[in-house]
């Protein structure tokens, strides 16, 4: 996804240490937040609601899209026997006339040499990088790249294109040149300059996107940045991690930032070859007691909301007394004064989501709006999404080296 919920500038800071031997080895990218789906009095924003739930679902029918391409079909039928791909395309989005605040994670990065900069959108959720080209005549609010000023660019065939469930778009076409975030440095890194985008894009304040998922997912069948800088050595560890929070938030390129958390580390196998940072043997408590086990867990920083299939949202919000769907809003509500309290374990330690994050707003019936959408993900009723409604409570850490996710406790 690229969900924009809210835009957050940040700034790049270099880690100093006295010591050679506690000196982090990784690059730390300060992000900060702006905005939220709630009002200043704590109603829930319609509207933003709307525009991160339609990016939601489109966000993830593109990436299903992406998979059975780079997979083949016959491979993508076989992980996903009930998904027909050939329906996404059909379905229309709706206009909105609020895309600004969705939420994002932003950092600065460099294209090219000499270096162009551009604020771009870190996304573990989806695998490609884009930003506008000088040869977008509607891009003119953004950075744009400009090939001929690189002596390292290289134009190369095809040509990318990103649809989203609320109508917004954008095509480019594909070059690779040198790309850098914080300190690391690729060559040859595949990306889209741009050359057209719709209005929603116009007016976001990030230039464009970073992809942090893995390649299975790419819309441009190649390594994103990271891969490629864990397979050029341009980092000493495979490893990023995320503090994502109302402050001091980071995204740490090339290890993990151990100031920013306690204890170790508790790492998850990747269980899915779909390009999702997808572990399994996912356990869910609510209210205290077991509700769900065996669950796949996709963790996704590029997403606002949580997510389940349609029916297994329907069931969850029945076992809350009081809860309801508001149609006015269409989000599922319960009373303001019984916020259900949910944590995920994965066979170790047990992670909770913060009542605060749960609780996105009073919605227009007057009770409260709850954080979990449906949505049709791959995998059945098993499969859940946890965006940063949980990855706000935790530090976050995605291996490339081991193919896997963990979580640590905040400072």
């Amino acid at each position: 996804m690229f969900c924009k919920t809210a835009f957050l500038t940040t700034a790049l800071a270099l880690l100093a240490s006295a010591s050679p031997v506690t000196q982090e080895r990784g690059i730390p990218i300060a992000l900060s937040k702006r905005g939220s789906l709630t009002h200043a009095n704590g109603t829930l924003d319609a509207t933003k609601f709307a525009a991160a739930r339609a990016k939601l679902e489109g966000k993830y029918q593109r990436n299903l899209i992406n998979m059975e391409r780079n997979l083949g079909t016959e491979k993508f039928k076989e992980l996903y026997p009930d998904v027909d791909t050939s329906a996404f395309v059909k379905r229309t989005g709706v206009a909105l006339t609020d895309q600004e605040d969705d939420l994002e994670w932003t950092g600065s990065i460099t294209i090219g040499s000499p270096a162009q900069s551009f604020v771009v959108d870190f996304d573990t959720g989806s695998s490609d990088l884009w930003v506008p080209s000088t040869s977008c005549s509607t891009c003119t609010s953004h950075k744009q790249y400009s090939s001929s000023r690189s002596s390292t660019s290289k134009s190369q065939r095809g040509s990318f294109s990103i649809n989203y469930g609320d109508g917004s778009n954008a095509q480019g076409s594909v070059f690779t040149d040198t790309v850098s975030v914080g300190g690391a440095t690729v060559t040859n890194q595949y990306f889209s300059g741009v050359t057209s985008e719709s209005t929603e894009f116009r007016e976001d304040p990030a230039d464009g996107l970073l992809g942090l998922g893995l390649t299975a997912l790419s819309a441009l069948g190649h390594d994103p940045f990271f891969v490629t800088a864990v397979k050029q050595g341009a980092v000493s560890e495979g490893v990023f991690g995320f503090k994502l929070a109302e402050s001091g938030s980071e995204l740490y390129i090339g290890g993990t930032n151990t100031r920013l958390y306690t204890g170790s580390i508790e790492y998850h196998p990747v269980t899915s070859t779909s390009g999702f940072w997808q572990i399994g043997s996912g356990k869910l408590t609510l209210n205290g007691k077991s509700y769900a086990t065996g669950l796949q867990t996709i963790i996704d920083s590029g997403t606002t909301l949580m997510a389940a299939q349609p029916n297994t949202v329907d069931k969850f919000y029945e076992s809350i007394p009081g809860s309801s769907f508001d149609s006015r809003d269409e989000v599922y509500t319960f009373p303001c004064d019984q916020v259900p309290e949910l944590s995920f374990s994965w066979g170790g330690k047990t992670w909770a989501i913060s009542t605060d994050e749960f609780n996105i707003g009073q919605a227009a019936n007057g009770d409260c709006a709850g954080a979990l959408q449906p949505l049709s993900l791959p995998g059945g009723s098993t499969t859940w999404l946890l965006g940063d409604t949980f990855m706000k409570g935790v530090y976050t850490a995605f291996s490339v080296d081991d193919n896997s996710v963990g979580f640590a406790a905040l400072a």
